[in-house]
């Protein structure tokens, strides 16, 4: 046997060394598995704390007595489907409120528990907004009146939030003020008041109103490039502190607005001019302001008054090295809960006692996280192509040299938001396993002026947002940090999104890619945006692009990765919450499609109880232990080869065979089907009877409308008129639409039932109107990027007319009267059916009208071939009404 040359074994020697500098391998649960405690409160009183552990696997609530150990706490929640997430006490230290959504879903209701009350095995929790596809939001929590808290409910219209109060005892809701004034946020003053509203203007400013009795007052507005936000009131309620940069100021500054006068003025900017104002802390006593807040590369403190100043030092003496946080205190503040974390601490908490001066350890999050083994975080700047600096935050392994690693560019979401320095789980993981990771503040982040904020509009994927994660990468690589063939991407929501344009807009750069919720279509992700977005539409239309703009729907085509799916190379994982009210699902199913259909490497998770993001234990567990296999297998990196049972479980049950995804009908917008013309020479006179059954309010009802169809004037133009008189159990209604005799396009439609009704007028460029009803009128004022038919009779005459064959495809913007939006719907003829009605059998084109936004509202049509005429109809009721399907047959 020959022997081993000595060299040789030097260098066997050197490699074995050099592999063994990485630090241990840390277990991926002690990064990602749930905290063993979290999130700790201490009421208001003094005498508890809460926070929140696992019960029977699922985070939730729990107390104990200030003096007792954590040992002797008890649950006061037991939910099994979801964790709890947030939560925060009553004024009066008798109650622990909580959100929760469903799914994540995030339409999230609002319980409350007593955690002295008794129960098995945990007190009972009362539901104070117990309304199905309707979203909570709390607008404050009154140091006056703390039996009372004031919410956001939009019950009544799901895109706008009306504000009640709201009894924790009785769960009794007071309507302080309708919404009808597009009201995007409620301000109220110490009292507990409603005193300011927050609007968008039509050109994607800001504005601040005055409420006063039923009426609105403008007293503050910014442009599109500008910001502001109320603060807090002064104790007076005749001033509000108010952050701002509007006019010549880049960096956001707090200003005193003066209510009287409508002067500000100013109380503080950051004084190294480095970045905007971050935040500010009163004083619940006096009043006062404490302190003011500054995020640059680290959290600068900056103490107003001498005692608090005096006791924040004395308090930072008691604490270990870090950022200190400032998360809770007693209603007479001599407790104060704090928080202290670093670049390799998740996060310790102490509660503080002004009187002594004494900070005791209440807990560390992940007492088991090795800090030892964890990599240091680094704040960097480097260059983007046009010159402007970029500030981004820096991680690479532990023990081993900075050169021609691995690399992962972790992308933020938002966009409109930053990252700072501090523990990151995602960070610590991949540099233990042996990755560098770079997170940049692109431009279009916030935190760092207005002038930065506004040089990222517009500038998604093809542009300047995308280029400076690139220009990242050429960093690295000029400095030696990163293996030019081995970097990959990943980010969430908006990373998602930049994942994939950097893969499909920069094929040559990376290796890999991870999208975790990401929109792969700009035009459908701003189609299918919450309901409870509308009045921030048009912020969208700044700094994203306006879809009803023709230049800038060319442009965002252009800026969608799926559109240049065919460029993309590197082996890519999409990972999808079906429950993502904010990124549908379809947005991820369609971009698995593509990348099969090329045949490209695609891997797909799906997790059937998730929304935005994985909140569940298991979950989570299971994508980051795919995202580990995925990265090492593509660019190289350490991974945990064992997985405990449940997680490989959980894995198997969410990774989708992606030869089974299909591509969603709304995902063909970039190839939409042609604009329907429908051809007016088929258009005659006509007289019709339909009847109606649909159930509604556990009854089974039906309506009788009569049908006229004849040819009228109005306002001078030839039009085809078209009147619809329903009968039934709940009342009478006249509806009418004039199309225009040669496009047959909607001119206009009057609708009547009892004192309400409806006055619209159409245009190419949209609808306006208004609907009036309950002694109020609410405006429609909605654009379009084409012609617009009503729904209802403006739909169904001209439907008639198209020139129907099996395979026939179109499309055709309808204002939908439900949701008072202008829809894309999607017209195609899906067979032939033989129909009988009370009017008789009929050979009939099957018509499915399904709206191109993903939501729910879909159409289908049987229209005669012979005498065309629609003979049978279905609709889909919305889910705020009640659900199921109205369905219309021809009588005579």
């Amino acid at each position: 046997m020959r022997t081993i040359p000595f060299l040789l074994v030097l260098v066997l020697l050197g490699f074995v060394a050099g592999s063994a500098q990485l630090p241990p391998l840390i277990d991926r649960e002690l990064f990602f598995g749930d905290p063993e405690i979290s999130g700790a409160q201490v009421s208001p009183d003094g005498h508890m704390v809460s926070f929140l552990k696992p019960l029977k696997g699922v985070r939730n609530i729990w107390v104990k007595g200030i003096g007792d150990s954590f040992e002797q706490a008890k649950p006061i929640t037991a939910d099994t489907a979801r964790p709890v997430t947030s939560y925060f006490w009553s004024r009066d230290s008798k109650y622990v409120l909580y959100a929760q959504d469903k799914g994540g879903d995030e339409n999230y209701r609002i319980y409350a528990v007593n955690p002295l009350a008794s129960g098995e095995p945990v007190p009972p929790s009362r539901d104070l907004t117990p309304m199905a596809k309707v979203r909570a939001e709390i607008i404050d929590v009154p140091k006056s009146t703390p039996g009372e808290i004031i919410v956001g409910l939009n019950d009544r219209r799901p895109e706008l939030h009306d504000a009640y109060r709201l009894n924790i005892v009785t769960g009794e809701r007071v309507l302080l003020r309708k919404n009808d004034d597009n009201i995007a946020g409620w301000v109220t003053d110490l009292t507990g008041a409603l005193r300011l509203g927050l609007r968008q203007t039509p050109s994607g400013g800001t504005e601040i109103l005055r409420l006063d009795k039923e009426a609105l007052s403008t007293i503050y507005s910014v442009s599109a490039d500008e910001s502001c936000s109320p603060v807090r009131f002064t104790p007076d309620g005749k001033k509000f502190y108010l952050t701002t940069d509007k006019g010549n100021v880049d960096k956001s500054q707090l200003e005193l607005f003066d209510l009287a006068t409508g002067q500000t003025a100013v109380v503080e900017k950051d004084p190294k001019d480095e970045v905007d104002f971050e935040s500010a802390l009163f004083s619940d006593v006096t009043d006062e302001l404490l302190a003011t807040f500054y995020v640059g590369d680290r959290v600068r403190v900056y103490p107003k008054q001498k005692q608090f100043g005096e006791d924040y030092s004395r308090m930072t003496k008691a604490l270990p090295e870090g950022e200190v946080s400032i998360t809770g205190m007693t209603a007479d503040e001599s407790l104060w809960m704090v928080v202290v974390s670093s670049d390799v601490d998740p996060g310790s908490r102490y509660l503080y006692n002004r009187k002594t001066g004494k900070a005791d350890l209440l807990y560390r999050s992940r007492p088991n996280l090795p800090m030892k083994y964890l990599a240091a975080v680094k704040p960097v700047r480097y260059p983007a192509r046009d010159g402007m600096t970029i500030t981004a935050y820096l991680t690479t392994p532990q023990g081993v040299p900075t050169k021609n690693l691995p690399t992962v560019m972790l992308i933020h979401g938002g966009p409109w938001t930053r990252v700072t320095w501090g523990y990151n789980a995602e960070a610590q993981f991949l540099a233990n396993r042996g990755y560098a990771v770079l997170i940049p503040n692109f431009r279009g982040s916030t935190g760092y002026g207005k002038k930065f904020l506004n040089a990222g509009n517009k500038q998604w994927g093809t542009g300047a947002m995308q280029h400076d994660i690139s220009d990242g990468v050429q960093w690295l690589m000029k400095e030696g940090i990163a293996d030019p063939k081995r970097v990959a991407i990943y980010g969430g929501s908006y990373g998602g999104y930049a994942t994939l344009a950097g893969l499909a807009f920069t094929p040559d750069l990376y290796a890999a890619g991870v999208s975790y919720v990401g929109p792969s279509n700009i035009i459908t992700l701003l189609k299918s945006i919450p309901p409870y977005w509308a009045p921030l539409k048009k912020l969208f239309a700044v700094r994203v692009g306006d879809i009803d703009d023709a230049a800038d729907l060319k442009m965002l085509e252009a800026q969608s990765p799926l559109n240049s799916a065919k460029n993309m190379k590197a082996p890519l994982l999409v990972v999808q919450g079906a429950n993502d009210p904010r990124v549908k699902k379809a947005e991820s199913d369609q971009i698995v499609v593509a990348m099969r259909d090329l045949k490209r490497t695609v891997e797909y998770m799906v997790a059937p109880d998730e929304g935005h993001g994985f909140a569940g234990r298991d979950n989570r567990l299971a994508m980051y232990t795919a995202l580990e296999r995925f990265l090492a297998k593509h660019i190289g990196g350490r991974f945990q080869e064992s997985v405990p049972p449940e997680i490989q479980k959980k894995l198997d049950a969410l990774t989708v065979d992606v030869k089974t995804v299909k591509m969603p009908e709304r995902a063909t917008i970039g190839e939409a089907a042609p604009a329907a013309i429908f051809q007016a020479s088929k258009m005659k006179p006509d007289r019709l009877t339909y009847t109606s059954t649909f159930s509604a309010m556990g009854q089974k009802m039906t309506m009788l409308t009569s049908r006229t169809i004849a040819a009228a004037n109005q306002g001078g133009k030839n039009v085809w008129r078209i009147v619809d008189a329903t009968s039934g159990a709940m009342g009478s209604a006249t509806d009418t639409v004039d199309i225009d005799a040669a496009s047959l396009l909607t001119v206009r439609r009057a609708a009547k039932q009892g004192p309400g009704g409806i006055v619209l007028d159409f245009a190419p460029g949209g609808v306006k109107g208004k609907v009036s009803g309950s002694g109020t009128d609410i405006p429609i004022d909605e654009k379009s990027s084409g012609p617009v038919v009503s729904d209802g009779p403006g739909l169904e005459v001209p439907l008639c007319t198209l020139p129907l064959v099996e395979g026939y495809k179109a499309t055709v913007n309808m204002f939908d009267f439900g949701s008072r939006k202008v829809r894309l719907m999607a017209l195609a003829v899906t067979g032939r059916e033989n129909v009988t009605t009370a009017a008789g059998s009929f050979e009939a084109f099957v018509v499915d009208a399904k709206p191109m936004d993903g939501e729910s509202g879909a159409l289908r049509f049987w229209i005669s071939r012979e005498t065309p005429r629609v003979v049978k109809s279905e609709s889909e009721i919305p889910a705020s009404m009640g659900g199921g399907i109205v369905t219309t047959e021809l009588t005579k």
